[in-house]
């Protein structure tokens, strides 16, 4: 069921044509979606989320209600900080943004931060291309409340939110099926963009190992590197978060779910393998180009070199001859000029010959 849900998100994401959502609910500011489900099913109509966890709480436990904003300011999370009873320094992370992903427990409810990411399409790699898009996902999770706060113009939970709809079992499970859900596709976006990125990589090896372009372009693999940096930044620092939820999760996880995390935590051991490759392969093809180019460099100073030595007989003859001694050997020898210039050209020939012979030219 859960790979169902992950594959299911992925093909929505596929048919969406715009994801950053940037128009404001009229349920407030902020506020995108504000749902009630009941016994894994969806309460139609719109309400305020006072409304629904008023509604939720009196339907007893078999619901929860899933709150989604897009970049709250502090005034417009007081409200909902205060219907929850959020802890103070939990609201001031989910407020401001640039956060590392964690997973950390204030009381009974959980707070965890995902960092998403997006393959930003380009024709054709350059030194100021941008390749990975960054943003932020925050998520409280109570025994009868999700809310989903998320940064940046991507990463967009409504097609997840529709999967999950179609799967009533698995939301039947509360709200830390929500949180398995968002956690998997935050992962699996990480599979998505190293496969793009590994597209990169080979168009910039290609292009520094090809016999043509053989000097490459050192601006794209150093841009490449920045970019796999920011990737690393979003994707390193989840291994502890999904390791404390896989061995010692907070009572927030329903224990239906906890078995769950490590399917996501496999995943993203995937990922981190495919960034270190990545690493080390760029790291290569830098020290190749490096290599490449002293190569190209010595080969053009030995043919400086060689035509500097072919150039060097001529030179040395007229240096002589332009001394102006009274007696000098062909001064009044009528083949005396032809001669010495036959012979200057044969020297210049033979070295020229031998430089050929050794690759200098």
């Amino acid at each position: 069921m859960i790979r169902n849900l992950s594959r299911a998100v992925r093909r929505a994401y596929r048919h969406t044509v715009d994801l950053s959502h940037p128009a404001r609910s009229p349920l407030g500011s902020a506020v995108e979606n504000c749902v009630v489900y009941h016994r894994g099913g969806r309460r139609p109509g719109d309400r305020s989320p006072r409304e629904a966890i008023r509604e939720t709480r009196g339907a007893g436990r078999d619901g929860f209600v899933w709150i989604g904003l897009h970049e709250p300011t502090e005034d417009e999370f007081a409200d909902l900080a205060e219907l929850f009873g959020l802890h103070p320094l939990a609201v001031e992370d989910a407020v401001h943004a640039h956060q590392r992903p964690k997973v950390e427990r204030y009381g009974d409810t959980l707070f965890a931060v995902f960092k998403t990411v997006r393959y930003v399409e380009h024709e054709q790699l350059t030194a100021t291309s941008e390749v990975v898009d960054t943003g932020e996902v925050m998520v409280f999770v109570g025994h009868d409340f999700v809310i989903t706060i998320r940064h940046g113009r991507h990463g967009s939970l409504g097609p997840l939110r529709e999967a999950l709809e179609a799967l009533p079992e698995q939301l039947r499970k509360g709200p830390s099926a929500v949180l398995h859900a968002i956690a998997d596709q935050v992962v699996d976006d990480y599979l998505d963009v190293t496969d793009a990125v590994q597209g990169d990589i080979e168009a910039v090896e290609t292009a520094v190992f090809a016999e043509r372009t053989a000097r490459g372009d050192a601006g794209q693999v150093y841009q490449l590197k920045r970019e796999l940096l920011e990737l690393k930044r979003a994707v390193i620092p989840l291994h502890r978060p999904l390791q404390i939820l896989v061995e010692d999760p907070p009572p927030a996880v329903s224990p239906e779910i906890r078995p769950y995390f490590r399917d996501v935590a496999d995943h993203l051991a995937r990922v981190t393998e495919q960034l270190t490759a990545f690493d080390a392969l760029l790291d290569s093809i830098l020290q190749a180009h490096v290599a490449q180019v002293t190569v190209a460099q010595n080969e053009d100073m030995r043919k400086i070199t060689a035509w500097a030595a072919v150039v060097a007989v001529p030179t040395m003859v007229c240096g002589l001859y332009g001394m102006n001694f009274d007696h000098m050997p062909e001064l009044h020898w009528t083949y005396g000029y032809p001669v010495v210039l036959g012979v200057v050209a044969t020297l210049c020939l033979v070295i020229h010959r031998g430089f050929r012979r050794n690759g200098w030219l």
